[in-house]
């Protein structure tokens, strides 16, 4: 029987037609996604779901989706799916995550040249019938800094469109290396200096605990006055009370936003702000972007179906059908050890170094050096994920090294190292699956240890001196936090020493710094997977 696909958003009837071509069925259902009830009672009849951004695949409907093995976003954002339920049902999710780049960097560059040039309020004006030819008194971008926030695929993109209209571009993100910062024509800066010396400011980095008001009322103090700022990329970076606030008093003299905390943002107090240029988050709103991504995830989606083949899924590496259950558990360690380790990276990551040794290295090891750099990486840029992580870690300079013995080393038939190398220091962990098919880490900053990855654990490192775990398991205690597992290794009698523990809820940093102030303590983080 040939598979049945779902179309529940509006898609491109070329994109229709590629599945009609490869020979699934489809039904065309543009209307759907926005009535839930009707989509999760006829959801069970098929066997893959298109997408845009309308239709929320929820719990609810997922439990309805007992046929279901493939849901295809086509775009990049992927938060209308409720990820962690389509995986524990074992559905791909795909999305498209470059089918949007041109677009949106150019929306970009036509928001800046907007608010240099007070083009939406001159033009609201004319309409008016007034002719304030000496109110609208712009600047130009020729020989202005533009300082560049996230140089991945969208932000080099809007570097070299900037580089094109005569404008110095400083860059700040931790991926950038030297070296490609050169090759893209930018100067990379630190966060500080770009606030202090760009005359423009663009926003091209993922909305994560690291870069939420990336753009605070600290940050915009720090700007030279006169700024202007464009965010075409995710509500959320800029504290808009801070903008509002700087836009008022003169210190930021405009801002051009796509993108707000709050979607859709039907009533903003920056609507009323004076020099504030909005749009409704049309980054990807061009006939070209919409026809790329529809025809993209047709296409994806088909493989899948007809051959088992994934690719640019959010929740999966892309391997073939038959090497998913074996290779399955391994993926899971490697993405671990690297999600551990960049929980634990804060400086610019420049690396990263996978080592399999015994049967492991003869599997599909590019699926899991994928896993292992989406988990280092994870941190920093929520939106990566197994397919785009090596474009992303390549754009950014980041250097991906894998080696292989087919002989181990480890008293393991497989184990798998992972080392993460930061400007400050480097990081490593290794471990293995054992027969149940759990992964576990046994091995940290070359000592021994031996525990298994739970959602919520702590991970510290201290001098090798008695009294050290009374205090800790003392002050967890103080805390109402129950440990789950204890794990703990040393380099030698007195030396250095760590402890992996896992607990039964989320550690606050409040207790982190608690367990910091013990004296034995070197360092304490809170990693969770």
């Amino acid at each position: 029987m040939a598979p049945r696909v779902l179309i529940s958003d509006a898609l491109s009837p070329a994109a229709v037609q590629i599945f009609k071509d490869r020979g699934i069925e489809v039904d065309f259902q543009p209307e759907l996604g926005k009535d839930k009830d009707k989509l999760a009672e006829i959801i069970g009849n098929y066997d893959g779901l298109a997408i845009r951004s309308a239709t929320k695949v929820t719990p609810k409907i997922l439990e309805n989706a007992k046929n279901l093995k493939v849901i295809g976003r086509a775009g990049i954002g992927v938060d209308n799916v409720d990820i962690p339920a389509a995986t524990a049902r074992g559905i791909i999710v795909m999305n498209t995550p470059f089918g949007n780049s041109i677009t949106t960097a150019e929306h970009a560059i036509s928001m800046m040249m907007s608010l240099a040039r007070e083009i939406p309020a001159a033009d609201a004006s004319t309409r008016a019938g007034k002719w304030e030819k000496n109110r609208f008194m712009g600047v130009e971008v020729t020989n202005k800094t533009l300082g560049v926030i996230g140089c991945g695929n969208i932000g080099s993109i809007v570097a070299d469109r900037a580089i094109g209209l005569r404008m110095k571009v400083i860059a700040f993100d931790p991926f950038l290396s030297p070296e490609r910062a050169v090759k893209l024509g930018v100067e990379k800066v630190e966060l500080e200096d770009l606030l202090k010396r760009a005359d423009f400011i663009t926003l091209h980095t993922p909305l994560t605990d690291k870069t939420r008001n990336v753009l605070s009322a600290d940050a915009i103090a720090k700007m030279k006055k006169g700024v202007r700022i464009i965010n075409c990329a995710r509500g959320g970076l800029i504290d808009e009370n801070a903008l509002r606030a700087a836009l008022l008093n003169g210190h930021v003299a405009g801002a051009a936003l796509d993108v707000f905390a709050v979607e859709p943002a039907t009533d903003n107090e920056l609507f009323n702000t004076p020099n504030v240029i909005c749009t409704p988050h049309l980054g990807a709103s061009t006939s070209e972007a919409q026809e790329n991504v529809a025809l993209q995830v047709a296409e994806q989606m088909s493989d899948y179906l007809l051959s088992g083949a994934i690719s640019n899924a959010v929740n999966f590496p892309s391997i073939s059908a038959e090497e998913a259950p074996r290779l399955k558990p391994f993926v899971a360690l490697a993405q671990n050890l690297g999600s551990f380790l960049g929980q634990l990276t804060e400086a610019p990551i420049k690396g990263i170094r996978i080592e399999y040794e015994g049967a492991v290295a003869q599997m599909n090891t590019r699926a899991l050096t994928s896993a292992a750099v989406t988990g280092a990486l994870k941190p920093f840029l929520q939106d990566v994920n197994m397919v785009s992580a090596p474009v992303v870690a390549r754009d950014r300079g980041i250097t991906i090294e894998e080696l292989t013995r087919e002989k181990g080393t480890k008293d393991y038939d497989s184990f798998i190292h992972v080392t993460v190398i930061a400007e400050d220091m480097s990081r490593d962990a290794g471990g293995t699956v054992f027969q149940d098919g759990k992964p576990r880490v046994l091995e940290i900053r070359s000592i021994s240890v031996d525990a298994e990855f739970t959602p919520n654990m702590i991970y510290v490192r201290n001098a090798d001196k008695p009294g050290f775990i009374g205090r800790f398991g003392t002050l967890l205690g103080d805390n109402n936090v129950n440990f789950a597992t204890f794990a703990l290794g040393r380099e030698k009698q007195g030396g250095d020493a760590i402890c992996l523990a896992s607990v039964d809820q989320e550690v606050t940093q409040e207790l982190l710094r608690e367990i910091e102030s013990i004296p034995q303590v070197k360092r304490a983080r809170s990693v969770r997977f």
